[in-house]
């Protein structure tokens, strides 16, 4: 996972979503860049009569759909937060240098700015929006509660601002909460995640910054974006705009932006278990894994040679996966006394 963090603050940035249009290339040049296993799918995306998808076994999803009768060369990819937070930092400028060099546009585009202490509470966030100190261009705020139906525990809220149709939409959310719901590994490393949803145009211009601008410049220039469309200041919503515009930013405002501004470029590592790899089978390819083993041309002889044959294509992610040991379990045993 690509990000941006502070060695004295607990700030980051990554880029959670990219999608981007190609008008003239190869999807098999594409997929080659992107990189994964990719497999064809019945269906089409986004218009597309052709579509195919990868999937990294952990929630990231790819798709790349092709095949348009008036534009048979024309190509559209959606790289998921689980695929591309995941690119080295120098792939994910390589990549939009590259979707620019083949005449393309980035129609997507999902920065997203941790808060790992974290510094600034949700109630906080919340108690400022609905006290008319929330200075923005969005017309429209919303909060959505989440809770597990199985044990009745809230798993978060998440605040949003901006129309979902709209080239520019905020998410505020507890991603230490959803991770830890989620049973994800390493979720204490995490607190609030401000997420910052680009689309056409803006998306574009963005990626076009990111792609000229030093990698350790991408946290400073997101952060004017984010101040750009939202501000917290000292003021209520009855005063007139000119006085709200000009009131003194909320302390706590001010310290995590300059927080998020002083961030550097790092690395992190998913962790991927054998857990979601059975599940992305399960969810993504018991259908057409069916539909092989019930054919005449194919069939289960079929299917378990190419599963054999797959283990001579095994990459260093696979030979970690197959190593993998769960954890024991402890089983107690009641006896009639």
């Amino acid at each position: 996972m690509v990000s941006i963090e502070s060695p004295n603050t607990p700030f980051t940035l990554l880029i959670d979503w990219l999608a981007f249009t190609l008008p003239d290339a190869a999807a098999d040049e594409t997929m080659t860049f992107v990189g994964g296993d990719w497999i064809k799918s019945e269906t089409g995306f986004r218009g597309y009569p052709q579509c195919w998808m990868t999937a990294d076994g952990s929630g990231g999803m790819g798709k790349l759909g092709t095949g348009s009768p008036r534009k048979s060369r024309e190509v559209h990819v959606d790289l998921s937060g689980g695929i591309v937070s995941r690119w080295a930092p120098e792939k994910v400028q390589t990549g939009l240098r590259w979707v620019r060099e083949h005449n393309g546009h980035v129609t997507r585009l999902d920065c997203a700015l941790d808060d790992r202490t974290p510094l600034v509470p949700i109630s906080t966030i919340k108690d400022a929006v609905q006290a008319g100190q929330a200075v923005t261009r969005a017309e429209k705020f919303e909060i959505r509660s989440s809770s597990s139906l199985d044990r009745g525990t809230a798993s978060g809220e998440t605040l949003y601002l901006g129309s979902p149709l709209s080239q520019t939409r905020l998410r505020i959310y507890d991603k230490r909460l959803e991770l830890q719901h989620k049973k994800r590994e390493g979720w204490e490393a995490y607190g609030v995640r401000w997420e910052l949803e680009l689309r056409k145009e803006r998306a574009d211009c963005c990626a076009r910054a990111l792609a000229s601008l030093a990698e350790p410049d991408w946290h400073e220039f997101i952060v004017t974006l984010l101040r750009g469309y939202l501000d917290f200041r000292d003021t209520s919503r009855d005063d007139p705009t000119w006085v709200r515009c000009r009131a003194p930013l909320l302390p706590w405002w001010h310290e995590l932006t300059e927080g998020f501004r002083k961030g550097r470029l790092t690395i992190e590592k998913g962790h991927r278990s054998i857990e979601d790899v059975k599940e992305w089978v399960n969810r993504s390819l018991a259908p057409m894994l069916a539909v092989v083993a019930a054919s005449p041309e194919a069939g289960q002889p079929w299917l378990e040679q190419t599963i054999i044959a797959g283990a001579d294509r095994w990459r260093e992610r696979h030979v970690r996966l197959v190593r993998q040991r769960k954890k024991p379990t402890k089983t107690y045993t009641l006896k009639a006394p």
